[in-house]
């Protein structure tokens, strides 16, 4: 397995991208549009305030699902024992949000949502026919004014060497929405599974930017776009005295859009969410 690693401005860029997704559920993109000096302050800032005691004062709502979850109640992988070790941040644009943190969220938000729009029309444009045939609308136009794309703020701490045996900071998954679009983190970890069961690293060198396929785009392409398994390994030596902060946008089509025979997105997302142990 080989995830492509694609120039964004090349003139074939579209055509290797969606061939890595469709071979690997994985692309990695360069010369992107993404800014990453803001993304380097996202990092530094949130970092800052995963330190301090006000995280506690935007505690997440299950109703919502927006606010900040922390490790105690962090996600359990579909089918794994063990909480991953982590913890995170919801931002939605109508959600809460420390306000210090709100301007460069909401401006990451809006780039990253920008590009994955033009990243779905590509999807769509070198789908197959006999698999186009089966999407109920254009990919592009399952976001366009959905209040349910997220982006999430991770920060896996350091490592105490107190964790449970065989916990990672983030078990085998598959993402539950369209397509996730993340900035290399500044630590590395990140894995994807191949066909034959093993753990290939994605590559991650700062500045690139990661895009995986979700459970919704597998289940609405009939599996042509595969939802890979992936995961973040827990790091050794100096590494594991360090944190981990990683900041994934999950593209989330309009709640009524029908992705196959058998879900909505609603339906879809919240079959998921019970199966996380993040709601009842």
């Amino acid at each position: 397995m080989q995830v492509r690693v694609v120039d964004y401005l090349a003139a074939d860029a579209a055509e290797q991208f969606t061939r890595s997704l469709h071979e690997t559920g994985f692309g990695v993109l360069v010369n992107h549009p993404i800014q990453q000096s803001l993304v380097e302050k996202i990092y530094a800032d949130w970092l800052a305030f995963f330190n301090t005691e006000d995280k506690h004062q935007f505690a997440f709502s299950k109703e919502t699902q927006d606010g900040y979850f922390s490790t105690e109640i962090s996600e359990t992988a579909k089918g794994a024992a063990l909480k991953d070790i982590k913890e995170y941040f919801h931002y939605y644009p109508w959600g809460r949000i420390p306000k210090t943190l709100e301007a460069d969220a909401q401006a990451y938000y809006q780039q990253a949502n920008a590009l994955a729009q033009q990243l779905l029309g590509w999807v769509e444009q070198y789908t197959p026919a006999e698999i186009a045939q089966h999407y109920r609308e254009p990919l592009s136009n399952m976001i366009k004014d959905s209040h349910q794309t997220l982006l999430r703020v991770l920060r896996y701490p350091p490592l105490t060497g107190q964790e449970p045996a065989g916990s990672l900071r983030a078990a085998a998954h598959g993402d539950i929405n369209l397509l996730t679009i993340l900035p290399a983190a500044n630590e590395p970890g990140l894995q994807v599974q191949d066909m034959n069961g093993a753990w290939i690293d994605v590559p991650c060198d700062f500045g690139m930017l990661i895009i995986n396929i979700g459970d919704m785009l597998q289940e609405a392409s009939q599996g042509y776009y595969p939802s890979t398994q992936h995961r973040v390994v827990n790091p050794s030596g100096e590494g594991a005295k360090r944190s981990r902060i990683s900041l994934p946008l999950f593209l989330h089509p309009r709640n009524e859009v029908v992705l196959s025979d058998r879900y909505t997105a609603h339906d879809y997302l919240q079959e998921r969410l019970r199966e996380l142990g993040v709601k009842n």
